[in-house]
């Protein structure tokens, strides 16, 4: 039997990912977000949601770009960190030995120490209520070559040790249970 509940968002887990931004040094920050995804693939699209209050969407708003980088399980500190202390306050990339990384298409730097830099262009802002949509193409990915497949080319992205929110929690991910499309595929026959 299940109960209900009044309106929420229990949509989980969500990536925890550390999107940095601003265009100089000086103005550099780093703000922790679960509120984050893909809205298309070609062209290739994501978006964030930020509330207005938080330090970093004033710097994100004046600039229109940022970098979504995604977290580990030895992030896991630096990320929950980022998102209970504001950038009004602290020197982010500072106070967890974080290291910018200059981008390619963008003026907000990525995290050296991520293993994927998604640079973003902002493209749109919709204010939806408690949080604005920062709607983006996605212009340039950076990815960490120690997490590349020597033999396949492949990125690597579950060796690095993703990390993920649920519900007030952060956790690591579990073993694999298939791949997309496994429970179609046809069965090898002997």
């Amino acid at each position: 039997m299940k109960q209900d509940w009044k309106p929420g968002t229990l949509i989980y887990p969500l990536p925890a990912v550390m999107v940095t931004c601003g265009s100089n040094e000086e103005e550099y920050n780093i703000i922790t977000i679960a509120w984050t995804g893909t809205l298309c693939t070609n062209p290739p699209m994501c978006y964030i949601s930020v509330r207005p209050e938080r330090h970093s969407y004033g710097i994100i708003k004046k600039n229109m770009e940022f970098v979504i980088n995604l977290t580990t399980e030895d992030l896991a500190y630096a990320t929950d960190w980022c998102g209970v202390r504001s950038g009004k306050d602290y020197n982010k990339f500072k106070e967890m030995k974080l290291t910018p990384d200059k981008s390619t298409f963008v003026s907000a730097p990525g995290i050296k120490e991520a293993p994927l830099s998604i640079e973003c262009r902002v493209k749109e802002i919709v204010s939806l209520g408690s949080h604005d949509m920062f709607i983006a193409d996605v212009v340039n990915v950076r990815a960490d070559e120690n997490a590349m497949n020597q033999e396949t080319g492949k990125f690597e992205l579950a060796e690095t040790h993703p990390l993920v929110y649920l519900h007030g929690n952060y956790f690591g991910l579990g073993d694999k249970k298939g791949k997309f499309g496994w429970s179609v595929e046809k069965k090898k026959t002997k």
